[in-house]
């Protein structure tokens, strides 16, 4: 069984993605990335088809025919990992905001201290991000509250993307039946670990702001991850009725 892969969506990130996988690689040789690019009109797909020359064994793309949002990138993501019987499945972002010298603190927790969802968590011990405008800060914290608030789970960074899941979290997730596609994608997974009582555990993370390239952010997402929340809770007090 292989070990360990990274999942990365992407969709136009030509100025982070290979700066990105090489730093993945250096920091953990050992682990497989897989990029799963929307068709990004920047040419970010074949950025990594030129890098695959230099990792042709570790570096796998997946190219989909439009951008068809975060969540359903990842689910593609979990469902080739599967196939291919990888037992840690971690997911991050393109853009340098987390921090790849953390993958290994998520794997470890999962692997040597026995979780089975690990969270870089920007809110574990306080407030740890860089570069962020109050209102975007206050908006993400107070996100973060609302939803422990509303699912009761014990998870200080509910809406955290820096993310490793042991596959069996995975295998007994019915990903076909995740409905969220931005970021309230994120709390979604948790709160179905949560339910299922697998062992989630924070590990305490400085997220930073991208530098490069354009922020995937919008009122959509919000709007998504507010009402979205109130409904799946609602849904999941029925289901166990």
């Amino acid at each position: 069984m292989k070990n360990a892969l990274v999942i990365i969506p992407t969709y136009n990130e030509i100025e982070n993605v290979v700066d990105i996988v090489k730093a993945v690689f250096t920091e953990i040789s050992n682990f497989d990335v897989l990029i799963v690019d929307d068709s990004s009109p920047d040419g970010t797909a074949n950025a990594v088809k030129l890098l695959q020359k230099e990792y042709p064994e570790q570096l796998h793309l997946v190219i989909r025919k439009q951008k068809l949002g975060l969540g359903t990138a990842y689910i593609h993501g979990f469902k080739w990992a599967l196939q291919r019987n990888y037992e840690y499945i971690c997911e991050m972002d393109a853009d340098f905001s987390h921090n790849p010298k953390d993958l290994i603190r998520l794997y470890q927790e999962c692997h040597q201290n026995g979780a089975d969802v690990a969270i870089g968590s920007r809110y574990k011990t306080g407030i740890n991000v860089v570069n962020w405008d109050m209102k975007r800060l206050l908006l993400s914290y107070f996100a973060s509250k609302y939803v422990r608030f509303i699912t009761r789970m014990n998870i200080a960074d509910t809406t955290a993307g820096f993310v490793c899941y042991k596959r069996e979290v995975l295998e007994n997730i019915n990903l076909d039946n995740i409905k969220f596609i931005g970021y309230a994608f994120q709390i979604e997974m948790k709160f179905k670990a949560y339910l299922k009582q697998f062992k989630i555990q924070e590990v305490s993370v400085i997220f930073t702001d991208r530098t490069k390239g354009t922020s995937k952010m919008d009122g959509s997402i919000i709007s998504e991850a507010v009402f979205g929340v109130i409904r799946m809770k609602i849904k999941s007090i029925f289901q166990k009725k």
